[in-house]
């Protein structure tokens, strides 16, 4: 079986990382202060009051954390999250849904947390040489760019990898940040494309690492840590005395969110793991395939991190419901529609904090509630991956497809009776053993036969489950520190 994450020290080009660190003042955070920001030191802080929240500054590593303030310039930590409560003037659920925002991220998503836990481990072992190397980021949306952003940051060459049919958006900011980007063919559900793409690349240049999100473990284990935790500390922030934490429900994506579901399952031992995907294109409900507008939600395989065996349910989004769902949310219209419904106007302003995945993760999350049939004890977590900035185009493409006509609250109404209120238990699939078996055996076409990764670290997922998933989730003292050993070879930590 291979390693879990690769953490053995090549010492000649950890020498060269070093100096590059020295040379452009670069401090590595932990994972340990990215769960809890009380950890980072104090001169840190003082440093971060004078930089932009997405400034192209080695300081901002330290922001790649769930507690930002949500401030353009000088803000720091809050003591809890963002997020928002889904009411369910809204939902039309009475369980409590908890939605916590990525939006605060430096490039405005939580994928630069991923990006950055599968990138440093080769930097802090010296297995990537930033003199050498380039850092290739195969993505179908803000993974991408998570990568270009942190290899600016940590002095290395990026290469950016996405679908050509992804927002406009996406791409403005790529071309300010990373070092080539490189488009593929189709659009959020073709990601064999991107597959084929970065072997291209292996081929013809010997100095690309790939870094593939939906391979790398150290994706799982930086959200099992970080997105885990800062899910724990809403929950018992706002639980009462009758309270159960009863779900988590994420998009499946790259499968590196779902680690934050293994860790609450770890904690709350009731909690149920349910994955979603778009119904345009349903792999894991029926091994069926497709292609859907929610970006950021890949399919047509089963990432290699995703811990099947701990999954419990399957949901299917319509997208045109997630869309609808966000355009309800951002258009001005819509909101004045909520504010008519007795939403209050605090929440009102917070909606555009979800993108059109998290506008389907709350769809889940209302599916789910019904399923079950939740009471308001029960409490539902799930992530805002991105925010509405990303998605401006799609608005104007929405409005196109009306002939131009203004969204109005006849328009808002019907798309909160169809897509929230209605959405009804269709594709919900509750997962059994042998249901769960079949999903975690289409890895070995993608995985085994295309990528070729090793049938017994297949087999050692399902049936060595504490020595892959356990240990897996066990690395991350591990992990920082050799980030404390390498800050201290740089000398720039006081």
């Amino acid at each position: 079986m291979r390693t879990l994450i690769d953490l053995t020290i090549n010492e000649a080009q950890l020498e060269k990382t070093v100096q590059r660190a020295k040379e452009q003042n670069i401090i590595v955070p932990t994972i340990a202060q990215m769960k809890n920001p009380d950890l980072i030191p104090a001169s840190i802080k003082e440093q971060l009051k004078e930089v932009e929240l997405e400034a192209l500054n080695p300081l901002n590593l330290f922001r790649i954390s769930w507690y930002n303030e949500p401030k353009v310039k000088g803000g720091l930590f809050n003591k809890l999250p963002n997020y928002i409560e889904i009411p369910s003037e809204i939902s039309g659920v009475k369980a409590r849904i908890f939605a916590m925002s990525g939006k605060f991220f430096p490039i405005g998503a939580h994928k630069v947390g991923a990006a950055y836990a599968c990138l440093v481990p080769r930097l802090v072992t010296g297995q990537f040489d930033p003199t050498y190397h380039e850092a290739v980021w195969p993505s179908t949306g803000n993974y991408c760019r998570g990568g270009a952003f942190n290899s600016k940051l940590l002095g290395c060459k990026s290469i950016a990898i996405l679908p050509e049919n992804m927002s406009a958006e996406r791409f403005n900011w790529l071309k300010k940040v990373a070092g080539e980007v490189i488009t593929t063919p189709g659009s959020e559900s073709n990601v064999k494309e991107i597959y084929d793409e970065t072997w291209r690349l292996k081929r013809e240049r010997e100095n690309v690492v790939i870094f593939n999100q939906f391979g790398e473990l150290a994706n799982n284990l930086w959200h099992y840590e970080v997105t885990g935790g800062a899910m724990q500390s809403i929950y018992e922030a706002e639980k009462t005395l009758t309270s159960k934490l009863s779900a988590v429900c994420l998009t499946s994506g790259s499968a590196g969110t779902l680690g934050a579901g293994d860790y609450i399952k770890d904690q709350y031992r009731t909690a149920k793991l349910a994955v979603g995907e778009a119904t345009e294109c349903r792999t894991l409900l029926d091994n069926g395939f497709g292609e859907h507008w929610i970006e950021g939600i890949g399919d047509k395989h089963v990432p290699w991190i995703h811990n099947v065996k701990n999954s419990d349910m399957l949901i299917g989004i319509d997208d045109a419901d997630a869309l609808a769902l966000f355009r309800l949310f951002n258009e001005k219209a819509g909101q004045e529609y909520l504010k008519s419904i007795g939403v209050k106007q605090d929440i009102i302003d917070k909606l555009n904090w979800a993108g059109v995945s998290g506008a389907a993760n709350i769809i889940m999350a209302i599916k789910m509630a019904k399923y079950y049939e939740y009471t308001e004890d029960d409490c539902i977590l799930t992530v805002l991956t991105d925010s509405a900035t990303f998605y401006q185009s799609r608005l104007a493409e929405m409005k196109e497809e009306r002939g131009g006509r203004e969204y109005n609250s006849t328009d808002a109404a019907v798309d909160h009776a169809v897509s929230a209120l209605s959405n009804d238990i269709d594709f919900v699939e509750e997962l059994t053993y042998a249901t769960k078996k079949r999903v975690h055996n289409l890895k070995y076409y993608t995985w085994i036969e295309q990528q070729m990764y090793d049938v017994d670290d297949l087999n050692a997922q399902w049936y060595d489950y504490d020595n892959y998933w356990g240990k897996l989730h066990k690395m991350a003292p591990e992990l920082d520190d050799l980030v404390d050993k390498f800050n201290a070879r740089t000398g720039l930590v006081k």
